[in-house]
């Protein structure tokens, strides 16, 4: 391989790489039904001042597949996260006893699993036009190292290598969607 279109591939690695990390980032907060801490990673609590995540003041548990346990390392802090919870529109409601926050997750309806399946599409979906921009990005890059002399077999072997690039990510996509829907529709 020509030490020329070597960065453009490595450049082109790295972007796809951070589609499918973006794209396990968000389907981690779709709710399948099971508790998981990376429910409340959207969540921001006024600190002091300052817009802080949720779990920088709190401890975040799961007890169990149902529940979510949030134990704030300071206790004047609960009225401010239950606040923050109910504020942030994700459907959970937050039981404050005192000490801590209880969250029950509410058993999935039929309807609702369609929905997130849908949204986890999207998400997909979304991942996959990223893959194809830096794809299209890629191949342009090439025809104009071509137009500065690069040889054009050499061109269009490295057009070749990132379009396998390419179908080896989106297929890793499609690979991540079809284990979130499964887990969205296992009841």
């Amino acid at each position: 391989m020509n030490e020329l279109v070597k960065p453009q591939l490595d450049a082109s690695t790295a972007l796809m790489d951070k589609a499918i990390s973006h794209l396990e980032a968000e389907l981690a907060k779709i709710r399948a039904g099971k508790a998981s801490a990376q429910m409340l990673d959207g969540i921001y609590v006024d600190y002091y001042g300052n817009n802080t995540p949720l779990n920088q003041i709190a401890n975040i548990n799961t007890p169990d597949a149902r529940t979510l346990v949030i134990q704030p390392w300071e206790k004047q802090m609960l009225g401010v996260i239950e606040k923050a919870i109910f504020g942030s529109n994700i459907g959970l409601t937050p039981m404050n006893d005192g000490q801590m926050i209880r969250i029950n997750i509410p058993p999935l309806t039929e309807e609702r699993r369609i929905s997130l399946v849908k949204q986890s599409k999207t998400e997909a979906e979304n991942c996959k036009v990223s893959i194809r921009t830096i794809r299209r990005d890629a191949n342009e890059a090439i025809k104009k190292m071509q137009k500065d002399g690069l040889a054009e077999d050499l061109a269009k072997d490295t057009e070749v290598r990132i379009q396998q690039l390419t179908d080896a990510y989106i297929l890793k996509a499609d690979k991540h969607l079809e284990i979130k829907e499964k887990e969205i529709m296992t009841v």
